[in-house]
């Protein structure tokens, strides 16, 4: 998939179906008969269900955010702040869209805020943007432990999930942008759960808790995964920079049997869309720049058709 079709489907386009195939995914898409998708399904039975990235990613999410709290109760200065905008020994940090808000409202580029954005930019742009989401952000832990809680409430049948249309996320990414250059206002620092939950972790709880938890009912009782798959700019900022990150989940079309366990695991499916019988247009595709890389997919998928890889390099594990 072309760079320019990957970006329309981050910004909300539905995932095409290809008009073109290498020659060696003609190949293999000619293969998938009834007796080599079985014969790929019998190999994977004996292999053992696997939480490896889950928990690896977890750990460092927990870790990283426990990190302001220890270094503040301590009073050791590691991390200073919030995930919103922070120092780390001495280093500006600063998220990219909340940063963009501020100078747009006060209508004053602040050096510390350029400096913060710019070095944070740098490091998602070579781990893979997204990345921040399900391995640094506080939301997506209490989100995808909400998201256990729909999908057993949906199984008996007592709620059921209500789709948007993902291009709501990019008129909403202007809208709050617009906002504050128009009002002076940041809304949508007041809004964003992963400040909110950010600072209490760090400071402790407040009345803001409320905000949080009204997102997570909403999840699991009527949308789920609303807030990342629909709403929020920050996902949708870190994407646009992570697009040409060096560090992808690579899908491996001769090891699929096209069960599609990863699309049912996955917080943004339409990245997978090529898992999906006659959908790969070559035979090794980089998953998309909407890709979370949180590894699910990964950990779940029987044949290991998904992986982690490094540009340049093999396996990352």
């Amino acid at each position: 998939m072309s760079f320019l079709a990957d970006a329309a489907t981050m910004f909300g386009r539905a995932p095409r179906r290809p008009t073109s195939f290498s020659e060696e995914a003609e190949i293999l898409h000619g293969r998938k008969r009834r007796a080599h998708v079985t014969k790929l399904l019998e190999d994977a039975r004996a292999r053992p269900p696997r939480t490896t990235w889950r928990n690896r990613r977890w750990a460092v999410l927990i870790g990283v955010n426990l990190l302001f709290t220890i270094s503040f109760w301590l009073d050791i200065q590691i991390v200073e702040g919030s995930l919103t905008a922070s120092r780390f020994l001495g280093f500006h940090l600063a998220d990219v869209y909340s940063s963009l808000l501020v100078i747009l409202a006060q209508r004053h580029v602040a050096v510390n805020l350029v400096i913060g954005s710019v070095t944070v930019m740098i490091l998602w742009a070579v781990v893979g943007g997204r990345a921040y989401c399900s391995w640094v952000c506080p939301y997506h832990l209490v989100a995808e432990l909400a998201e256990k809680l729909h999908l057993r409430l949906a199984e008996r049948g007592i709620v059921q999930d209500h789709v948007f249309h993902r291009g709501v996320r990019t008129v909403l990414w202007f809208g709050f942008a617009a906002l504050a250059l128009v009002t002076a206002s940041t809304l949508f620092l007041t809004l964003n759960p992963i400040g909110i939950l950010s600072r209490a972790v760090v400071y402790g709880a407040s009345l803001a808790l409320l905000w949080v938890g009204f997102l997570l009912l909403f999840e699991v009782v009527y949308s789920r995964r609303a807030w990342c798959r629909y709403i929020c700019p920050i996902g949708l900022t870190y994407g646009v920079i992570g697009a040409g990150a060096p560090v992808k989940v690579v899908y491996h079309l001769e090891r699929c049997a096209h069960e599609g366990d990863c699309r049912k695991v996955c917080e943004v499916p339409h990245v997978l869309e090529l898992t999906i019988k006659g959908r790969a247009e070559d035979a090794e595709v980089d998953i998309g720049p909407d890709c979370t890389r949180c590894g699910m997919c990964v950990d779940i998928c029987p044949t290991d058709s998904l992986k982690y890889e490094i540009k340049g390099l093999r396996d990352l594990l």
